[in-house]
C-alpha cells in the first residue's frame, strides 16, 4: 500500500495543507496513521476523496452537504436519485442567488447613476440612497 505525506495530498489534489487538516478535524476524510516520527501517513484514496470535496465544493455545495454525497458516494446500495434530487436543489439554489445578485446589481446601477462623481462625501446621492434603504427591509 503506497503511503503519501499530507504535502503529497495536498499538492496531488490541488488544496493546501491546512485544508487536509481542516478536512480531517471535520472528519470529511479519515485521521491517518502515523510514522514512529508523527508524521500523517495517507493511503493515496486520500487524494480522490479530497479532490472529490473539492469540486463539490467548488459547485455550491456546503461542507454539511459534501458529508451526506461522500456518504451516499460509499454506500453504494442507494440510487442515483437521491443524489439527483440534491443536485437539482442546489441549481435551485444558484438560480435564486442569481437572481438576488441580478436585483442587488440593478439597485447598485440605478444609485451610481445617480452620481456624478463631482458632489462632496456629504452629498453624495451613492451613500443618500444607501442611508435610505437602510431603513427598508431588503428586497435583493
Amino acid at each position: 500500500m503506497q503511503v503519501l505525506t499530507i504535502g503529497q495530498v495536498a499538492r496531488q489534489s490541488g488544496v493546501s495543507i491546512e485544508t487536509i487538516r481542516f478536512y480531517e478535524r471535520e472528519g470529511l476524510i479519515d485521521k491517518p496513521p502515523r510514522s514512529r516520527a508523527g508524521y500523517r501517513q495517507y493511503p493515496a484514496e486520500t487524494v480522490s476523496r479530497v479532490r472529490f470535496i473539492r469540486r463539490a465544493k467548488a459547485l455550491g455545495f456546503s461542507l454539511k452537504e459534501v458529508r451526506e454525497l461522500l456518504a451516499m458516494r460509499v454506500n453504494r446500495d442507494g440510487n442515483s436519485a437521491e443524489v439527483k434530487a440534491r443536485a437539482e436543489a442546489k441549481i435551485a439554489d444558484i438560480d435564486a442567488k442569481m437572481r438576488a445578485l441580478q436585483r442587488m446589481k440593478e439597485t447598485l446601477v440605478v444609485i451610481t447613476a445617480a452620481c456624478d462623481g463631482c458632489a462632496p462625501v456629504s452629498a453624495c446621492p451613492i451613500l443618500d440612497a444607501l442611508e435610505a434603504k437602510a431603513n427598508e427591509p431588503e428586497r435583493y
